[in-house]
């Protein structure tokens, strides 16, 4: 079950992040029909990465001890965890950086991860994680980071990072989190 917010992270569904590549490719073209030839070999190179991220999620994914996580931030997962059959659920209702979730809501995560015996609860990238760790001390969870790609700072562009490689360190530690095998 994964709760039905608004989530604008279409991308984190690989199948979506294909589709989004077709309609780059689609412009790269009209734009500059002269290098149409490269456009497609590139496009093609990186809908095969998606394609082979998409197995990675599946099979890691697939001998988890649970399928439930917590995430103590805003609603950004939600397509990762349909793609792959995951339950979800997120600290924030929505997106919106100006809410805060009520004690309510807090004490709701509390109860559910003691529930299904979560030992982590997650961050997103660039965001301060407190939410997550005042829920992590209510429950004795460790942290872990989740990526969304959509943020990276400085020092990771100069150090070349990649989609594949933040959604390969997502993947860790997801499995770290749900005890995949």
């Amino acid at each position: 079950k994964v709760e039905q917010e608004m989530d604008p992270h279409i991308w984190l569904d690989f199948g979506n992040a294909q589709k989004m590549v077709d309609n780059m490719l689609e412009g790269f073209i009209k734009a500059d029909a002269a290098n149409a030839d490269a456009y497609r070999k590139n496009a093609e190179q990186y809908k095969t990465m998606l394609s082979d991220l998409d197995n990675k999620f599946r099979e890691g994914l697939a001998s988890c001890s649970t399928k439930y996580f917590v995430h103590g931030g805003h609603y950004t997962f939600g397509y990762m965890a349909r793609r792959y059959g995951l339950n979800y659920i997120s600290a924030y209702r929505g997106f919106s950086p100006d809410s805060e979730p009520s004690a309510k809501r807090l004490a709701e995560l509390v109860k559910k991860m003691k529930k299904h015996n979560a030992e982590y609860i997650f961050y997103e990238e660039l965001v301060s994680p407190r939410v997550a760790d005042t829920i992590a001390k209510e429950t004795g969870a460790a942290l872990l980071q989740l990526h969304a790609a959509h943020n990276i700072t400085k020092k990771d562009w100069n150090s070349g990072v990649t989609f594949a490689g933040l959604m390969e360190q997502t993947l860790s530690n997801l499995k770290t989190g749900m005890k995949c095998k």
